[in-house]
């Protein structure tokens, strides 16, 4: 029955249905981001109308993800260094002279080779290396050499931060030509997303990984498969990593404002000079007020949490970060030479939001929280009067004693200084309940002690009542 029906159908319909439907740009170019890379190539290469139409058509490849491609792999697993000399492992020709870079990045250099021989590097805007072997080198050559607007390496193997935070400075150093450097995004400190692992990995190793891993490794991966938008909807850490980021990585922040977006931004904490409550709470008072020896807090670093307001006074010290603050957006850029390179001030106080975009390559799509506007509307407009979202970044040493694991709420610095504030001071105390002293302090010091956060838990309900 069906081979009579298609008979009865157009011939033009029979033979070029999917061709003339793909044949609509808009159509094609909003179709082929969902589609993994080797697809693609193999949709061009069932006929020369396919072939002419996926290599002439720019936007076909304007996101390419090369996460899930089995050749773009590096699994030294089993072999045991470097030194094999003449031998052929896997895709790539192994030698005793190869270099340490050369060999990591081995893989890709080969793909980007026969993509550039292709004329489909020239294309590509939005590149994904989550999870690859991936080296400073490499990611420099990039930055030189290809047209890549934002790109994406969470969770990359073999890369040397320190060398890369060198190479972001130095492509957004002052003295830079006019219009580079092209990369504007770069996704670097959050987790992969849950889809390429399961891709990577296997339904089957997928359980196996799972099972093996320990609670918190298996409940944390669970939590960010179904977790809120990060930054904006899910609050408390955003990284996987429970380490602080590198001081090089603030550095680099700093540096790159105005030109590089990241998918984090600077700790906005009055402990920082680029707070804008720098000066407005006494550092020596927050150090004193501390029930352990004040760690020594570098003047910038890397926001790793995102906050609500404070739980007594329902803000903080330097405010909101705001989506669509006209107010910020209006600022002139501090330095001419980057105002006059096209830099936005949404790049260094917004951060990039995971995945990738899949259709725009533009940075305020990659940073706009859903729910929200891209674009800023005239304030009769419909939806101009819509809630704005809004969060706190702050980082490790700008929480200590003030924030709850447990339920995410914290106290800011104006309402909280610490539990050994003086007793006189400004500063109230509502817990009232007595609290054991497991402090080492003692009580004949003229202090109240007055703890709000102790071990990561408040004692307003999250810490257990055997230990109050």
């Amino acid at each position: 029955m069906t081979a009579s029906y298609n008979q009865q159908l157009p011939v033009e319909v029979q033979h070029s249905s999917l061709l003339r439907l793909l044949t609509n740009s808009l159509i094609l170019c909003h179709t082929t981001p969902y589609m993994s890379c080797s697809d693609v190539l193999n949709l061009a290469a069932a006929s020369r109308a396919f072939n002419y139409l996926i290599y002439h058509t720019p936007q076909v490849f304007r996101r390419l993800d090369l996460s899930n491609v089995k050749t773009a792999q590096l699994d030294i697993d089993g072999v045991g260094g470097i030194d094999r000399g003449g031998q052929v492992w896997r895709n790539f020709q192994m030698d005793e002279n190869l270099s340490e870079d050369e060999f990591y990045s081995g893989p890709l250099r080969r793909i980007f080779s026969q993509l550039r021989r292709s004329n489909i590097l020239q294309d590509v805007q939005i590149l994904s290396l989550d999870g690859l072997s991936v080296t400073a080198k490499l990611i420099q050559d990039i930055i030189a050499s290809f047209p890549v607007r934002i790109l994406s390496i969470r969770g990359a193997k073999n890369l040397n931060e320190r060398k890369l935070c060198g190479a972001l400075q130095y492509a957004c150093r002052e003295s830079r030509p006019e219009g580079t450097p092209l990369l504007k995004g770069l996704y670097v400190f959050g987790p992969e997303d849950w889809h390429v692992e399961a891709l990577k990995m296997g339904e089957k190793r997928k359980h196996k990984v799972l099972a093996a891993a320990s609670p918190e490794e298996a409940s944390r991966r669970f939590a960010l498969q179904k977790s809120p938008e990060s930054w904006w909807g899910r609050r408390g850490p955003q990284f996987p990593k429970h380490t602080p980021v590198s001081l090089d990585w603030a550095n680099t922040l700093l540096a790159c404002a105005g030109v590089v977006a990241f998918d984090s931004v600077l700790c906005t904490g009055p402990r920082h000079l680029n707070s804008t409550a720098w000066g407005s709470i006494s550092i020596a008072a927050l150090n004193a007020a501390s029930s352990s020896e004040a760690p020594s807090v570098p003047n910038y670093a890397v926001a790793t949490h995102s906050l609500d307001g404070c739980a007594s006074c329902g803000s903080a010290p330097e405010g909101f970060t705001v989506w669509g603050d006209e107010a910020f957006a209006t600022k002139r850029c501090p330095d001419e030479r980057r105002a006059s390179s096209s830099a936005s001030p949404e790049i260094g106080r917004f951060p990039l939001l995971a995945p990738p975009p899949m259709h725009s390559a533009n940075l305020k799509v990659a940073m706009c929280p859903a729910g929200q506007l891209v674009k800023s509307r005239l304030p009769w407009a419909p939806m101009a009067k819509k809630e704005q979202a809004r969060f706190i970044s702050r980082c490790g040493d700008c929480i200590r004693d003030r924030y709850c694991r447990g339920c995410h709420r914290w106290w800011c610095e104006s309402c909280y200084l610490g539990p050994l504030a003086n007793a006189g001071g400004p500063i109230s105390h509502p817990v009232s309940d007595p609290i054991p002293n497991t402090s080492g302090v003692s009580m004949n010091d003229n202090r109240d002690i007055r703890y709000r956060v102790r071990d990561g838990l408040c004692l307003a309900g999250c810490v257990p009542e055997s230990l109050l």
